[in-house]
């Protein structure tokens, strides 16, 4: 019994931290602002005003306060991996769609632009 008891204590204490999920590190909002500035990738400055970018596009709306306009992360996500699928006439590229962007380097941007 008592190791039923010790078991379940550990189950208890031990379940609910796996389903905390980590804050993204230093080094993976880099590789997201990498791959945002890259031209041959995010190249996110084309069309958006970003904090730190030198002559932004300015077809996009300016990339700030993310986490407030995109409470959901998978909202974001899917805003990068395909905007026509909630505007059927935008311009911005299918960065995941059409595999501009590996699923690493997305989930990058969306850690770096929850950053802004």
């Amino acid at each position: 019994m008592t190791h039923i008891c010790m078991i379940a204590a550990a189950v208890f204490f031990l379940f609910p931290m796996s389903l905390v999920a980590d804050e993204p590190g230093e080094e993976q909002i880099e590789l997201g602002r990498k791959v945002s500035f890259d031209s041959m990738k995010g190249n996110c400055l084309a069309c958006h005003m970003m904090s730190g970018g030198e002559q932004p596009g300015n077809f996009g709306p300016p990339l700030i306060q993310m986490k407030a306009r995109f409470p959901e992360r998978s909202v974001l996500h899917r805003q990068i991996w395909d905007a026509t699928e909630k505007n059927p006439k935008s311009i911005m590229p299918p960065f995941g769609k059409h595999g501009i962007l590996s699923e690493e380097e997305m989930d990058a941007v969306v850690d770096y632009m929850y950053a802004l």
